[in-house]
C-alpha cells in the first residue's frame, strides 16, 4: 500500500456509490488516507477521510484487547453496532453538505 499512490488516476477502481449517486460514501478517501498514514502524514490522511483517522486509535485498542485476551465474552457491547451505524450515516450526510464547500469531501 505504501508504494502505489492511490491518488494517481487509473491505479485503483473508483467508488461504486459515488459513481451511482455522485455523493461520497463513508469510506471514500480511505485508501488515500491509509496511504498517507503509511508515510506519517496524519493531516493529509485526515483531509482524505477524517472519520478513519479518528476511528483507527479506537480500533487499535479493541484489537489489542482481543489479542491480549482482555475481553470478556463479548468484544464489543451490543449498543455499539447501532452507534457505529448512526455515526456512519451522520458522517455520510455531513461530508456531503454543500455548506462545507468540499472541506470534508475526499
Amino acid at each position: 500500500m505504501g508504494l502505489a499512490d492511490p491518488a494517481q488516476p487509473g491505479r485503483f477502481p473508483g467508488c461504486p456509490f459515488r459513481a451511482l449517486t455522485g455523493f461520497d460514501c463513508p469510506g471514500c478517501g480511505t485508501l488515500r488516507a491509509l496511504h498517507q498514514l503509511t508515510h506519517a502524514h496524519v493531516a493529509a490522511a485526515a483531509d482524505y477521510n477524517l472519520l478513519l483517522v479518528a476511528v483507527l486509535p479506537c480500533a487499535a485498542v479493541v484489537w489489542l484487547r482481543v489479542v491480549t485476551g482482555r475481553t470478556g465474552r463479548r468484544v464489543l457491547p451490543p449498543w455499539l453496532a447501532r452507534a457505529m451505524l448512526i455515526v456512519l450515516v451522520l458522517w455520510t450526510v455531513v461530508r456531503n453538505l454543500p455548506v462545507l464547500g468540499g472541506v470534508l469531501a475526499a
